[in-house]
């Protein structure tokens, strides 16, 4: 059986525990495939941004749980910081320098 082909974001793949969470609901695959690539990144960012496990799947249930209620870019992220196409805002280098 081929694997179907789900669309990841600028800077990250789309990483194997998302995708088996994203194939196995149509309803959250359905908006994922709804999503621009920016906005699949930073969903994929906000998901591969933690260091713990558990916090990990945590994350995995809430993209699929809040792309199903209608949201387009995880909530209160302040976006990837590994796109290299692009400088990152004042605004984010701010908060990153607030949290180092």
């Amino acid at each position: 059986m081929a694997k179907k082909v789900i669309a990841g974001g600028t800077a990250h793949a789309l990483p194997p525990d998302l995708r088996k969470a994203l194939t196995a609901d149509s309803r959250a695959l359905a908006a994922w495939g709804s999503l621009t690539p920016l906005a699949r990144n930073e969903w994929i960012c906000w998901t591969v941004s933690v260091k713990k496990s558990e916090t990990r799947r945590e994350h995995v249930e809430r993209v699929c749980a809040e792309l199903k209620e209608g949201m387009r870019r995880p909530c209160c992220w302040i976006g990837c910081i590994h796109r290299t196409d692009k400088a990152i805002s004042r605004s984010v280098r701010g908060i990153l320098n607030a949290r180092a």
